[in-house]
Protein backbone atom coordinates (compact mmCIF):
# COMPACT_ATOMS: atom_id res chain seq x y z
CA UNK A 1 0.00 0.00 0.00
CA UNK A 2 2.83 2.37 0.95
CA UNK A 3 4.65 1.47 -2.26
CA UNK A 4 1.52 2.28 -4.28
CA UNK A 5 1.18 5.68 -2.60
CA UNK A 6 4.86 6.48 -3.21
CA UNK A 7 4.45 5.48 -6.86
CA UNK A 8 1.39 7.74 -7.18
CA UNK A 9 3.25 10.65 -5.58
CA UNK A 10 6.21 10.10 -7.91
CA UNK A 11 3.94 10.11 -10.98
CA UNK A 12 2.24 13.29 -9.74
CA UNK A 13 5.62 14.95 -9.19
CA UNK A 14 6.80 13.95 -12.68
CA UNK A 15 3.57 15.29 -14.24
CA UNK A 16 3.93 18.59 -12.38
CA UNK A 17 7.57 18.82 -13.49
CA UNK A 18 6.58 18.30 -17.15
CA UNK A 19 3.84 20.96 -16.86
CA UNK A 20 6.25 23.43 -15.22
CA UNK A 21 8.85 22.78 -17.91
CA UNK A 22 6.31 23.28 -20.71
CA UNK A 23 5.03 26.44 -19.01
CA UNK A 24 8.55 27.85 -18.83
CA UNK A 25 9.19 27.02 -22.48
CA UNK A 26 5.93 28.66 -23.52
CA UNK A 27 6.75 31.76 -21.47
CA UNK A 28 10.08 32.02 -23.26
CA UNK A 29 8.36 31.59 -26.62
CA UNK A 30 5.83 34.33 -25.80
CA UNK A 31 8.73 36.65 -24.93
CA UNK A 32 10.26 35.82 -28.33
CA UNK A 33 6.98 36.69 -30.08
CA UNK A 34 6.80 39.96 -28.16
CA UNK A 35 10.28 40.85 -29.42
CA UNK A 36 9.14 40.03 -32.96
CA UNK A 37 6.11 42.27 -32.39
CA UNK A 38 8.40 45.18 -31.49
CA UNK A 39 10.25 44.74 -34.81
CA UNK A 40 7.01 44.71 -36.80
CA UNK A 41 5.63 47.68 -34.84
CA UNK A 42 8.74 49.70 -35.68
CA UNK A 43 8.22 48.83 -39.35
CA UNK A 44 4.55 49.82 -39.13
CA UNK A 45 5.48 53.14 -37.50
CA UNK A 46 8.08 53.80 -40.19
CA UNK A 47 5.58 53.01 -42.93
CA UNK A 48 2.97 55.38 -41.46
CA UNK A 49 5.49 58.21 -41.00
CA UNK A 50 6.85 57.81 -44.53
CA UNK A 51 3.37 57.69 -46.04
CA UNK A 52 2.22 60.82 -44.21
CA UNK A 53 5.37 62.86 -44.89
CA UNK A 54 6.34 61.77 -48.43
CA UNK A 55 4.79 64.02 -51.11
CA UNK A 56 4.97 61.53 -54.00
CA UNK A 57 4.30 58.36 -52.08
CA UNK A 58 3.59 55.95 -54.94
CA UNK A 59 6.24 55.32 -57.62
CA UNK A 60 5.78 57.23 -60.92
CA UNK A 61 3.09 55.70 -63.13
CA UNK A 62 1.60 53.65 -60.27
CA UNK A 63 -1.90 54.68 -59.18
CA UNK A 64 -2.39 51.98 -56.55
CA UNK A 65 -2.19 48.29 -55.77
CA UNK A 66 -4.61 45.63 -56.95
CA UNK A 67 -6.64 44.53 -53.92
CA UNK A 68 -8.77 41.54 -54.97
CA UNK A 69 -6.05 38.85 -55.20
CA UNK A 70 -4.33 39.97 -51.95
CA UNK A 71 -7.76 39.98 -50.27
CA UNK A 72 -8.33 36.35 -51.32
CA UNK A 73 -4.85 35.46 -50.02
CA UNK A 74 -5.74 37.20 -46.77
CA UNK A 75 -8.95 35.19 -46.35
CA UNK A 76 -7.03 31.94 -46.98
CA UNK A 77 -4.28 32.83 -44.50
CA UNK A 78 -6.67 33.98 -41.77
CA UNK A 79 -8.84 30.88 -42.27
CA UNK A 80 -5.73 28.73 -41.80
CA UNK A 81 -5.58 29.93 -38.18
CA UNK A 82 -8.89 28.20 -37.54
CA UNK A 83 -7.64 25.04 -39.28
CA UNK A 84 -4.46 24.80 -37.18
CA UNK A 85 -6.64 25.30 -34.09
CA UNK A 86 -8.63 22.24 -35.20
CA UNK A 87 -5.33 20.38 -35.56
CA UNK A 88 -4.49 21.24 -31.95
CA UNK A 89 -7.92 20.05 -30.81
CA UNK A 90 -7.52 16.78 -32.73
CA UNK A 91 -4.15 16.12 -31.10
CA UNK A 92 -5.62 16.91 -27.69
CA UNK A 93 -8.25 14.23 -28.37
CA UNK A 94 -5.51 11.75 -29.41
CA UNK A 95 -6.78 11.82 -32.99
CA UNK A 96 -3.43 11.67 -34.78
CA UNK A 97 -4.80 11.27 -38.29
CA UNK A 98 -7.14 14.22 -37.80
CA UNK A 99 -4.19 16.22 -36.50
CA UNK A 100 -2.13 15.34 -39.57
CA UNK A 101 -4.93 16.14 -42.03
CA UNK A 102 -5.68 19.53 -40.46
CA UNK A 103 -1.97 20.30 -40.33
CA UNK A 104 -1.55 19.38 -44.01
CA UNK A 105 -4.47 21.69 -44.83
CA UNK A 106 -2.81 24.52 -42.89
CA UNK A 107 0.48 23.94 -44.71
CA UNK A 108 -1.35 23.97 -48.05
CA UNK A 109 -3.12 27.24 -47.18
CA UNK A 110 0.13 28.88 -46.09
CA UNK A 111 1.83 27.70 -49.28
CA UNK A 112 -1.06 29.10 -51.32
CA UNK A 113 -0.52 32.46 -49.64
CA UNK A 114 3.20 32.45 -50.43
CA UNK A 115 2.53 31.40 -54.03
CA UNK A 116 0.00 34.23 -54.40
CA UNK A 117 2.50 36.70 -52.99
CA UNK A 118 5.17 35.48 -55.43
CA UNK A 119 2.75 35.99 -58.34
CA UNK A 120 1.96 39.50 -57.11
CA UNK A 121 5.62 40.43 -56.76
CA UNK A 122 6.29 39.14 -60.28
CA UNK A 123 3.50 41.28 -61.74
CA UNK A 124 4.37 44.56 -60.00
CA UNK A 125 5.75 47.41 -62.08
CA UNK A 126 8.01 48.78 -59.35
CA UNK A 127 10.96 47.41 -57.41
CA UNK A 128 12.66 47.69 -54.03
CA UNK A 129 14.45 50.87 -55.09
CA UNK A 130 11.31 52.59 -56.43
CA UNK A 131 11.11 55.30 -53.79
CA UNK A 132 10.03 55.04 -50.16
CA UNK A 133 6.89 53.08 -51.00
CA UNK A 134 8.74 50.46 -53.05
CA UNK A 135 11.30 49.91 -50.29
CA UNK A 136 8.72 49.70 -47.51
CA UNK A 137 6.37 47.47 -49.52
CA UNK A 138 9.00 44.82 -50.27
CA UNK A 139 10.53 45.06 -46.79
CA UNK A 140 7.21 44.57 -44.99
CA UNK A 141 5.69 41.90 -47.24
CA UNK A 142 9.03 40.11 -47.63
CA UNK A 143 9.74 40.03 -43.90
CA UNK A 144 6.25 38.74 -43.24
CA UNK A 145 6.59 36.19 -46.04
CA UNK A 146 9.75 34.92 -44.35
CA UNK A 147 7.73 34.38 -41.18
CA UNK A 148 5.04 32.50 -43.14
CA UNK A 149 7.76 30.26 -44.62
CA UNK A 150 9.18 29.67 -41.12
CA UNK A 151 5.70 28.74 -39.89
CA UNK A 152 5.28 26.23 -42.71
CA UNK A 153 8.66 24.64 -41.94
CA UNK A 154 7.74 24.36 -38.25
CA UNK A 155 4.48 22.69 -39.19
CA UNK A 156 6.33 20.21 -41.41
CA UNK A 157 8.60 19.36 -38.48
CA UNK A 158 5.74 18.68 -36.06
CA UNK A 159 3.95 16.72 -38.79
CA UNK A 160 6.98 14.44 -39.25
CA UNK A 161 7.34 14.09 -35.47
CA UNK A 162 3.73 12.87 -35.28
CA UNK A 163 4.87 9.63 -36.98
CA UNK A 164 7.33 8.89 -34.14
CA UNK A 165 5.49 6.48 -31.80
CA UNK A 166 4.60 8.13 -28.49
CA UNK A 167 6.25 11.44 -29.43
CA UNK A 168 3.36 13.58 -28.17
CA UNK A 169 2.51 11.45 -25.12
CA UNK A 170 4.56 13.62 -22.73
CA UNK A 171 3.43 17.05 -23.99
CA UNK A 172 2.49 19.23 -26.94
CA UNK A 173 4.78 22.23 -26.51
CA UNK A 174 6.07 22.14 -30.10
CA UNK A 175 2.55 22.00 -31.51
CA UNK A 176 1.22 24.72 -29.20
CA UNK A 177 4.19 27.02 -29.91
CA UNK A 178 3.88 26.49 -33.68
CA UNK A 179 0.16 27.21 -33.55
CA UNK A 180 0.74 30.38 -31.51
CA UNK A 181 3.40 31.49 -34.01
CA UNK A 182 0.95 30.92 -36.87
CA UNK A 183 -1.75 33.01 -35.17
CA UNK A 184 0.85 35.74 -34.66
CA UNK A 185 1.78 35.66 -38.36
CA UNK A 186 -1.90 35.95 -39.32
CA UNK A 187 -2.56 38.93 -37.04
CA UNK A 188 0.51 40.71 -38.40
CA UNK A 189 -0.72 40.18 -41.96
CA UNK A 190 -4.16 41.63 -41.18
CA UNK A 191 -2.44 44.82 -40.00
CA UNK A 192 -0.19 44.84 -43.06
CA UNK A 193 -3.12 44.31 -45.40
CA UNK A 194 -4.95 47.29 -43.90
CA UNK A 195 -1.87 49.53 -44.02
CA UNK A 196 -0.68 48.62 -47.52
CA UNK A 197 -3.76 47.62 -49.51
CA UNK A 198 -6.72 49.33 -47.82
CA UNK A 199 -5.04 52.61 -46.83
CA UNK A 200 -3.84 53.64 -50.30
Amino acid sequence: MDGYMISEELQLHQTEHVHDEEGNKMFGFVVFLLSESVIFLSFFAGYIVYKITTPNWLPPGIEGLEVVAPAINTVVLVASSFVIYLAERALGSHNLWGFRLYLLATIAMGSYFLFGQAIEWNSLEFGFTSGAFGGMFYLLTGFHGLHVLTGILLQLIILVRSFIPGNYDSGHFGVNATSLFWHFVDVIWIILFILIYIWQ
